[in-house]
Parts: C-alpha cells; structure tokens; sequence
C-alpha cells in the first residue's frame, strides 16, 4: 500500500527536465507554488466560500495532492484551479453544462488539441503575473506627469530644429539628461507591469481564437464584450509588449536605437500611464477574461484527470443528516491503494488500529475525497454520497518550539478551533487523529469522549483515530465503530488496510516487539505488566 507516488511529485518539484504532457498524464515540471497560491491568497471570499486553511492543507498533503490533480496547460489555469480547491464555494459548483464541456474535451480530440495549443501559449512564469493587474491596486500617475507631453513635444521640436540652426545646440545636453532621469525612475515603476501586460495581450488573443472557434466554450457572456472591449486598448499596450520582446532579442543595437528614441521622447512614462489608466477603468473586463479561461482550463485539467485515474465517480450530494456513504473510496496519492466501502447513516466514525494500519490513510482519504468531490466534481471512488460540508482537521499536531508551547498547549489550542467551527450553522466533517495524546490516560479518555460528544452535534461529522479502546465503550451510542487490524504470520506483521466495523478486540503491541527481536526481560516485563493492568480494570 505504501508503494505511493509521494516520491514521484516531490521529485517533480525539482526537476528540470520535462516531457510533453499527454493527456491523462501527471505533470512533468516545477511547482512554483508561492506564484500558484498567489491568486488564492488575494482572492475575494464571498459569503459562500469555505477557505481550506495552511492546517488542514499540511494534515493532509495538499501541496502533493495539488500537483496529482492538477493537469492545466496554462499558469492561469493553475492558479484558478488551486484556488477553487482552497477556496470551496458551496454555491458555484461544476454544472451540467460544465460536465457537458468535460465530455466533450474527453471525448474530442481536435477539440483537446485546439486547447491545449492556445492554454500553452500563457504557461510560461510571466503569465503568472497577469492576476496582478486586478488583484494589486494599479500605480497612479504622478503630479508631474501632465507636464511630460509638453516635454516631448519640446524635445522633439528643439531635435528637430537643429536640422536650420545651432540655436538650441546648448539647450539639447540638458534635454536629455533630464529626460534621461525622468525615464529611468520611471523604470523602478514599469518593471512591475513589463511582464504582465504582454501576457494581458495574450491572454486576450487566446480567448479570443478559443471563442471564434467554438462560441460554446464560453459560457459567461460577459466574455464577447470583454474580448471587443480589450481589443481596442490594445494600441496602448503595443510598446510594453514589443519592450518585452526587444529585451529577449539577441541584438543589442536594436534594443539601444529604440531605447534612445524614448529616452528623447519620454515615450515610456506617457504611454505606460496612460496604458494603466486603461487597466484601471477595465479591471472588470480582465477579471472577465482571466475567470473565463481559468475555467474552461480547469475543466480540461478535470478531464485529463479522470482520463489518467485509476477509478472515479461523479459524487452525489445529499442532506446533511444522512452522513456520508462510500462504495471503493481511496487515497489517490497511493498506488495500488486497498479500496474500502463505509456507511456513516448520519453519525460519526470512531477508528481504532494499530499503527500502519491504516487509519489515519483511510481518515485522510475521505478529506481528500470530501475536497475534490466538491470542488471538481470528482470522487476516487465506485460510488461516493456526501452533504456539502466544511471541513477542519488536527492530524499533524508539533510542539510550538519558537513560542514556548508544549505539544499539549498546541494541541488544546487546535482542538479549540475545532470547536469554534462546529459552533457554527455550517455542518462539518472534522479529521482528528489521536485526540489529546499529549497527556495522561485517564485525563485523556475522560476529555476526549467529552470534545468528541460535543463535536458530534449540529449535522457535523468526525472521523477520528484512536488507540483508547475505552472511547469505544464510552461512545458507541453517538458513533460507529469501525477498525483496521493486522494478522501476524511467525515473524512476519500483515496488514490487508480493510475497514471492518466494530472496535478493535485483539492487541499485538507486545508480540510485534518480540518479532523486532526485543530482550526477553522486556518481553516478559511488559506482558507481566500488561496483565496486571488488565485485571485492574476488571
């Protein structure tokens, strides 16, 4: 079971060596996930959005599972895509004609390769900056920049009055030192826009050549008058995008002639101004055109995604109150990952296991699943029902060493938050794993079953792990009991990661040190003692 692809994407995250990517395929390339992220993290909440917080995205290896999921061709669709899985709205869901366009891109292969050859074209890094055009407040223009056309103006003429007399020969040095400071601190504010605005032209153009080919693509029908209305400002933007070419050209002459010529002539500032007035009153019209393609990229990522995984379903959304049903689920970050099949009928789950049994795989498989069915419309499973909820998690839980909290007071604090969240009206599936296993045993027992009965109120669901059989006595009234168990052969632990209900009833903690060849006086302490404490609780 834990022959897992995690090596393969953490490898991918520092190689430079890549492939064409075929469709179905994982990606073969950097995940620069501080530019990826950086869309998410400026994005708008809307009242219907759930934010996956930094917590349970490292309890549950978002970053590894970003980089399974994601199958874009664009840095727009990238970003998009990892902003809908972190940023769950509950309202704007894949719809039918969604679906409908997945079909499609799946089962068309033309229509794949018109995709694909147009999304390329914005995969490069600079196009990363494109969401900085709406998302970063635009500079504005300074007090002194009204004066600058009338400075050109006045170059260009005294330039151009040398050809009849040497009257301004004097006048001209000073022209252009002075025009000189004026276009190189300008510089300082133009390298925030040099790349963005050549990829905005882009941008542009290729959701322009994807809708003349196929009107149906698009479906905001924001997008035709966005794509007429940025088309006309086009002209002001004709100078950055051929500053950003000049800039990759291998002659050096041709970039210093143009550099002279907007030296004397300010061309840069008065052009770069007015283009960012532009941006500015247009926002709207490059919001429209970066969602439109974020979506129609994320829908090819979803069908490639379905294309290249080894079983799938479309989820089925149900009331809160009926929990969740899973027929086949499993972790897809895990290759030949053991399938198991649970029936929640409206309440809780409580696990028990040995370690490397598999609970806490099985615990995060069901986040993961509850993430993408929502989010993408796709579940890792034969058949996967489940209410649209929040989700929260304490998995991965370590001391607090650089502000002096032991792992306790962490995980309290934690455990805290948690039952901030189920105090509200939104239903939530909450993922612990060994709930206050930082203090004694009886203190332990006695809070856990208290937080895991309060948990367990208002529509909220918890999947929590455990190695206190007691919990499963104490709460089999509000929870299901379920359990993973190994089967140990002469020298050999085997583990078959199957959920089986009931609590666990067999112990081999002690027969597993004796498989790891520990000295027989710690053999026969430890079943002395474990005896003896058995009798005790009788």
């Amino acid at each position: 079971m834990y022959r897992s692809i995690f090596l393969k994407l953490f490898n991918r995250k520092f190689s430079k060596k890549e492939k064409v990517q075929k469709f179905g395929d994982l990606k073969n390339e950097v995940f620069l996930f501080s530019w990826i992220s950086e869309y998410f993290q400026k994005a708008h909440r809307s009242d219907s959005s759930h934010v996956i917080t930094d917590k349970v995205c490292n309890d549950l290896d978002f970053d590894e599972l970003f980089m399974y999921l994601d199958r874009t061709k664009s840095k727009v669709g990238q970003q998009s895509l990892y902003s809908r899985l972190r940023l769950i709205d509950v309202v704007n869901q894949i719809d039918a004609e969604d679906e409908n366009l997945i079909k499609r891109i799946s089962a068309d292969e033309n229509l794949r390769a018109s995709l694909e050859k147009q999304l390329s074209r914005l995969n490069s890094t600079e196009a990363f900056y494109i969401s900085k055009l709406f998302q970063d407040k635009i500079i504005k223009a300074p007090s002194w920049y009204q004066f600058l056309p009338f400075l050109s103006i006045f170059s260009f003429l005294s330039i151009i009055s040398l050809l009849f007399s040497n009257v301004m020969v004097y006048l001209i040095p000073i022209l252009v030192i002075v025009n000189m400071g004026i276009h190189y601190r300008n510089k300082n504010n133009q390298q925030h826009y040099i790349s963005s605005l050549p990829e905005l032209l882009k941008l542009h153009s290729v959701v322009k050549n994807l809708h003349a080919a196929d009107h149906t693509i698009f479906n905001e029908i924001e997008v035709e008058q966005s794509i007429s209305t940025l088309g006309k400002l086009k002209k002001h933007f004709a100078l950055f995008q051929m500053e950003n070419k000049l800039q990759g050209d291998a002659s050096n002459l041709v970039w210093g002639s143009v550099e002279i010529i907007k030296i004397l002539l300010l061309l840069e500032p008065i052009l770069f101004f007015r283009a960012l007035k532009k941006i500015d009153s247009n926002q709207d019209h490059i919001i429209h055109l970066f969602n439109a393609l974020g979506r129609v990229d994320m829908l090819y990522s979803i069908a490639s995604l379905r294309s290249g995984a080894d079983k799938f379903c479309i989820p089925n959304f149900t009331e809160a109150k009926t929990g969740l049903q899973a027929t086949g689920i499993y972790h897809p970050l895990i290759e030949n990952c053991v399938e198991n099949d649970i029936d929640t009928h409206g309440k809780s789950v409580l696990l028990t296991g040995s370690n490397m049994s598999g609970k806490t795989t099985f615990i995060r498989s069901i986040g993961i699943n509850l993430i993408t069915s929502i989010s993408l419309n796709t579940s890792f499973a034969s058949k996967f029902s489940l209410p649209k909820m929040r989700l929260s998690s304490a998995i991965r839980i370590s001391d607090d060493l650089m502000n002096d909290k032991s792992y306790y007071f962490e995980e309290v604090s934690t455990i805290k938050e948690i039952i901030n969240c189920s105090e509200r009206d939104n239903s939530y599936l909450f993922l612990l794993d060994e709930i206050f296993k930082g203090t004694n045993t009886i203190e332990r027992i006695s809070a856990g079953k208290a937080v895991l009965s309060y948990l367990a109120r208002n529509n909220n669901v918890v999947f929590v792990s455990t190695h206190d059989i007691e919990l499963t006595d104490l709460l089999k009234d509000e929870y299901n009991l379920y359990h993973f168990s190994e089967v140990i052969n002469g020298d050999y632990v085997d583990f078959d990661y199957k959920l089986k209900s009931g609590k666990l009833k067999t112990r081999n903690a002690i027969r597993i040190l004796e498989i790891n060849q520990y000295p027989n006086p710690i053999i026969d302490e430890a079943k002395t003692t474990a005896i003896h404490l058995e009798m005790e609780q009788k």
